[in-house]
Formats: structure tokens, sequence, C-alpha cells
């Protein structure tokens, strides 16, 4: 178990993955009557992943785009959040995928991960953000690349980055914002 260093700031992270790809998803949409929405389908099975990190109390997210999910990508990931936050201990919960688990996964020494209990996305305050982007980026939408979706994907994820009042509204739960952190 990592220790957390005394006299540093202390960050709570949530982590998860999303998968994008050019199987669209309908979603309902309004439209005056009598119009009936006519909305196209595809479904091809091409996909590409973000993985992404949230700090609910100050709005802050980090993502990257990755071709797929496994252990050594996620050693990337955590590498990368370990740079991007280094004036800080990061204590991140996540999932339990099985490359969050893996032995072979490398953890940066300012980062601590906790596994959230089996079972349980609601937990995680990341599964609103793929809500927001599946609503409001990818839903009624058909692409004709993967190219495309990598394109949606990261403008989507740089507007929420630059949007900090944005993702602290879609992720700080009551019961995350009640979380104490004391000194023992």
């Amino acid at each position: 178990m990592r220790d957390i260093p005394r006299g540093v700031k202390v960050r709570v992270m949530f982590e998860d993955e999303g998968r994008f790809g050019r199987i669209n998803d309908k979603r309902r949409c309004w439209a005056p009557m009598p119009l009936y929405p006519e909305v196209s389908t595809q479904v091809v099975r091409e996909f590409i992943y973000a993985m992404t990190v949230v700090e609910p109390f100050e709005g802050a997210l980090f993502s990257l785009v990755m071709p797929y999910a496994d252990t050594e990508t996620m050693s990337i990931f955590l590498a990368h959040i370990g740079l991007q936050f280094s004036e800080s201990f990061n204590i991140i919960f996540l999932d339990g995928a099985g490359w969050h688990r893996a032995d072979e996964l490398r953890i940066p020494d300012n980062v601590k991960v906790i596994l959230l209990p089996p079972y349980s996305p609601e937990l995680n305050p990341v599964e609103a953000i793929w809500k927001y982007l599946r609503e409001n980026y990818f839903g009624n939408k058909t692409f004709d690349s993967l190219d495309e979706i990598e394109k949606a994907l990261c403008f989507s994820l740089s507007y929420l980055n630059q949007n900090p009042e944005i993702i602290h509204s879609m992720t700080c739960f009551d019961w995350i914002n009640t979380i104490s952190l004391t000194e023992n």
C-alpha cells in the first residue's frame, strides 16, 4: 500500500474507459408534428477508446484517445496522469477491469489506485461524461471513418476540458462532495 506523503496536495480522481465506434447510437429526439425524424444507422465494428480521469472538486479532466484498452495502454495512461498532476498525490478510483488489476500494471509513485465495488458503475462519475458525450456528440450520427470518430471525440473532450464548471456540475455527486480528507 502506497503512503501519502505529508504536505503534498491530494487529488481524488475517478477513471474509466469509453469505447466509441461506428455502430451508431439511436437517441430520442423532438420534432414538430407531423414530421417523423429519420436517422441513418450503421453497424461497422471499428472502435477507439477514450481513457479519462476526472477530478470532480475542481472539474479537472484528463484524457487520452487510444487504439485499444489493455494493461499496457493503462500503464501509459497512468504515467501521463503522474506527469500531468506531478505536484500532487493522486488517488484514483476505478472499476475492476482486468487491466486495472493486472500484476504487470505500472503505477507511478504519485498515484494510488483503489478499486470501486464490483457492478457499481453508478459510483463512477466518468459514466456521466460518457453519457454527455454520447448524447451531445455521437447520438443519431453516422461516421464515414474511424478518423472522423477520433476527431469528434477529441473535439468533445477538449471542449469539456476547457469548461471545468460543466465537469464539476456533472461529476461532483453529493457523496463525493462530502468526502473529508484528514491527515492521520
